[in-house]
């Protein structure tokens, strides 16, 4: 379900305390949106028939049809609809079981206000995106960009796609492996059925066996019931296993036995299970070097290895920039109802200029955040005050971080000069400085592990689940 330009963008809340309904609806309109409340599960099911909602905010605990049983009812009548689960009762166990049905994302209540406009406007952008459909493998330029670089991709889906062949995707962080791993599955003989994506990073290794498997009841604390892995909810359809490099040694060898037998077995079951199902993997990170180093099993590596596209990051094809650039600007200029009609040539060169350690996912960010800033015309102030990373000084050598600039414009498109005017209280100065500083730490741990947040976590020394979620917020 896509956003049409010009149309409000509306958000259901679903949460059986009118407290927090009213106050969800409340801060949404005031933010632009058509904002719509329900009390239960069943409720929301109606509304949704009625007149589907660009995002769902949906309340984890509730009586009747809890939140999952209703996630999964929505994503039965339109698996396009983005939904954020909410609860108070936060678990990794929950919020697995939330991401296996469909949600998009999942936020712990108090929720914070600034952050989940954030989510509700960064998963409704990825619905609208993600919805455009894939006709042919050429279609793929009008979403990624007519450089030479991704004619061939187009070319390479067109060859794997009609095959059975279980195909890798290399390419750093943001490049668009998830696009490309949906351009193969819709046009393959097997797109009637679903495409199931697996972040393997984002799993705990006490949980990813029984999520790929499944469970039966009773199999471990806190199995209530039977469950059926991803293996098998992907039967007659494609397994998109995403930074498979992240799975342990023991679990390389579960999975490698599982893709040999093209069965499994639940954790705690003795009954195999059949699965035919087609295999993508990706990771940001050379399958075939860890493979010498030691860190990705051999035999795993060439089982999955029968066809491999590179996805070389936007420095590398900055033909596709400008493109990009404007196909964002029309994105974010429907999504925040901006009348913003394009980019200057002189902002153009500031974006082909930088190196795009994010790549396509942090090129959009920057340019909604410069639609934000500007008025009709992006200029290269925009592009600069949208990006800390595009005017920031450089660093000398054996310092931390670079010398503070007052001059120079943070992410929230101020200078330090301008805070210091006295328009921000020294506690706000903070803040922002120690976000962009967390921001800059977590960036360099994540660009040193190659994109590998377990071992980003552990450099750290912070749980995965926040390191995880802190990078989602900068892109990475």
């Amino acid at each position: 379900m896509a956003a049409i330009a010009g149309e409000g963008r509306r958000v259901l809340v679903v949460d059986d305390e009118a407290a927090v309904r009213e106050m969800l609806t409340g801060f949404f309109e005031t933010k632009g949106f058509e904002a719509q409340a329900a009390a239960t599960g069943d409720e929301a099911l109606g509304l949704i028939a009625r007149q589907p909602p660009h995002a769902v905010l949906l309340d984890l605990r509730m009586p009747g049809l809890d939140g999952l049983e209703t996630l999964a009812r929505i994503k039965e009548a339109d698996r396009h609809i983005p939904v954020v689960l909410m609860t108070a009762y936060g678990t990794v166990e929950a919020a697995v079981a939330a991401m296996k049905l469909g949600a998009e994302d999942f936020v712990a209540k108090p929720v914070r206000l600034a952050e989940l406009l954030r989510t509700v406007e960064r998963v409704a952008a990825e619905a609208a995106d993600n919805a455009s459909p894939v006709a042919d493998a050429a279609a793929l330029a009008g979403q990624m960009g007519p450089s030479a670089a991704v004619a061939r991709i187009s070319e390479q889906v067109s060859q794997v796609a009609p095959t059975n062949l279980t195909v890798i995707l290399h390419g750093e962080t943001g490049t668009g492996k998830s696009l490309v791993a949906r351009a193969i599955h819709a046009l393959s003989p097997r797109a009637a059925r679903r495409l199931v994506r697996v972040d393997c990073g984002a799993i705990p290794d006490t949980l990813i066996e029984s999520e790929l498997f499944g469970h039966e009841r009773g199999a471990f604390t806190g199995a209530l019931d039977r469950n059926r892995g991803y293996f098998e909810l992907s039967h007659q359809g494609t397994l998109f296993l995403d930074e498979i490099a992240n799975l342990s040694e023991a679990m390389m060898r579960k999975l490698l036995c599982a893709l040999e037998d093209r069965r499994v077995y639940r954790v705690g079951g003795k009954e195999p299970i059949d699965v035919d199902l087609r295999v993508i993997a990706a990771s940001n990170q050379d399958l075939a070097r860890l493979v010498e180093q030691g860190a990705f099993r051999r035999d795993l590596f060439h089982r999955l290895h029968e066809f491999t596209i590179e996805i070389p990051p936007l420095r590398r094809r900055r033909e596709d920039i400008p493109f990009l650039a404007k196909r964002f600007l029309a994105m974010a200029s429907s999504e925040l109802r901006r009348r913003v009609t394009d980019i200057s040539p002189q902002a153009i060169e500031v974006l082909l200029a930088y190196e795009w350690p994010g790549n396509v996912r942090e090129l959009r960010n920057v340019i909604k955040r410069a639609v934000l800033l500007c008025g009709d015309l992006i200029e290269p102030d925009h592009v600069r005050a949208a990006s800390a990373s595009c005017a920031r000084p450089a660093t000398a050598p054996g310092a931390l971080f670079p010398t503070p600039d007052p001059g120079a414009p943070h992410a929230n498109g101020q200078t330090l000069a301008t805070l210091l005017e006295g328009k921000c209280s020294l506690k706000d100065i903070t803040r922002e400085c120690v976000r962009q500083v967390e921001q800059t730490v977590i960036a360099a741990a994540l660009a040193r592990t190659g994109g590998n947040r377990s071992q980003a976590a552990r450099l750290l020394n912070v749980d995965y689940k926040t390191l995880y979620y802190k990078a989602k917020e900068i892109g990475q």
